[in-house]
């Protein structure tokens, strides 16, 4: 009985020492992913995604970037144009439907303004080519790694044979690195901030091809950071005159007393990429 008794005891403990041992608070902190991902580690996890891309930019040896913003949306020329005849024949299906007018209205008008992906493309060929040769680490190519112009930038420095970075970001509707990334330089990040915190560090310029809100975001955050000092001098430039004085009227801003006349020089316009080249070699 006694024996019976004490194999039971020995059975109670070490099945209570397998409940220890495979309990989750017993994980090393840092395997524990439950406890990463909970309100509380918000402050961890932000400092992980200052510190993991920081550590691989040094060790690559990246010097300086030049920051490449544009809309996700502006494609190729012949990529467009077959999402044109597309949506014409689902117009001609269904004449009266007016979201089918207003899709085919809406991507005639994208395609009048896809040459700013060559123009994009064509930028970021002659940044890297001019400076990678003979240093690695400078004046690197830095995009948001998604599609459209930040795809442009990459793969004109993919052309280049050049090396180039996408700061990624997680999003509800799953946002893909485009194809032309150096592999080891594209990072995906869940805290916008720490992404733009990682834009502007080693920036020496930054060129705005037209988008949407989140290419105005990321050029007001630059701007301001400028016009308060936060931000040393770089070149912040809008690439396409006619398009980004339509649609922001920044003298209007001056002529109200919102911003000041000396603000109006913190950007400068271009609309070629010989000519956003040198507005930075300068």
């Amino acid at each position: 009985m006694k024996e019976k008794q004490r194999s039971n005891n020995i059975d109670l403990v070490n099945k209570n020492l397998e409940l220890i041992i495979s309990s989750r608070n017993y994980q090393l902190a840092h395997e524990d992913k439950e406890l990463l991902n909970s309100d509380e580690m918000r402050g961890v996890r932000m400092l992980l995604e200052i510190t993991k891309p920081e550590k691989i930019l040094e060790e690559q040896n990246i010097l300086s970037t030049i920051i490449v913003f544009g809309g996700a949306s502006l494609s190729e020329k012949d990529f467009i144009n077959r999402q044109i005849q597309i949506a014409k024949n689902s117009f001609f299906k269904n004449p009266k439907a007016k979201n089918h007018k207003r899709d085919l209205e809406r991507l005639k008008n994208l395609d009048s303004i896809s040459h700013y992906y060559d123009s994009a493309r064509e930028f970021a060929r002659i940044v890297s080519r001019k400076n990678q040769i003979t240093s690695c680490g400078s004046h690197v190519i830095v995009t948001g790694g998604g599609p459209g112009i930040m795809e442009a930038a990459n793969r004109g420095a993919f052309d280049a044979d050049c090396k180039s970075i996408g700061l990624n970001v997680s999003l509800p509707n799953e946002q893909h690195p485009n194809s032309f990334i150096t592999p080891g330089l594209c990072f995906k990040f869940n805290y916008f901030a720490l992404r733009k915190f990682h834009f502007v560090m080693r920036s020496v310029a930054a060129v705005f091809f037209p988008g949407g809100f989140g290419t105005f975001d990321e050029l007001f955050e630059l701007l301001t950071l400028r016009q308060t000092g936060m931000k040393n001098q770089i070149p912040i430039i809008l690439f396409g005159r006619e398009y980004w004085s339509k649609v922001i009227n920044f003298q209007l801003l001056a002529d109200y007393g919102l911003i000041k006349d000396n603000d109006l020089n913190l950007f400068e316009y271009a609309d070629s990429a010989s000519e956003a080249w040198d507005i930075i070699s300068r």
